[in-house]
């Protein structure tokens, strides 16, 4: 026993040493639980993932800036258009192969209503590649 027998005539000072057989046990109930789970973790899900091609990109296509103003006008690269003006445009960029991104600056400020409307047009059009562009915040502050 670690800390001395049953006789208290003697030595009364404690032992100092470590019990190592709660040690041992632990270490064997780990090693049958790592013995039992070590198999089962080498089974594999089958999966079909896609195949990976080296196949050079394609060049950069174009991208038109649409920006809505805060007085809801609409510019079409830089060039004012009214609503039904964007929606056959919208269409000619949906035909065109690759389709253009289209780049949407909205001010800050401008009603939502009409930027979701913008985003219906072009989703009713057949515009996939849609991006929205923004200003990072200026740590400016003084």
């Amino acid at each position: 026993m670690a800390f001395g027998g049953f006789d208290q005539s003697k030595n009364t000072h404690p032992v100092a040493e470590i019990n190592m057989v709660p040690l041992i046990d632990v270490m064997l109930v780990l090693l049958i639980i790592f013995m039992i789970t070590a198999p089962m973790m080498t089974h594999t899900v089958k999966i079909d993932l896609p195949k990976a091609g080296s196949q050079a990109q394609p060049e950069k296509t174009e991208h038109i800036a649409l920006s809505i103003k805060l007085d809801e006008q609409l510019f079409w690269n830089e060039t004012p258009v009214s609503r039904d003006e964007l929606q056959q445009r919208l269409q000619q960029i949906a035909e065109q192969t690759p389709q253009p991104e289209l780049h949407i600056r909205a001010d800050q400020a401008a009603q939502y209503r009409l930027i979701a409307e913008t985003l219906a047009d072009a989703a009713k059009a057949g515009v996939t590649r849609i991006g929205f562009v923004s200003e990072p915040e200026t740590a400016e502050k003084q």
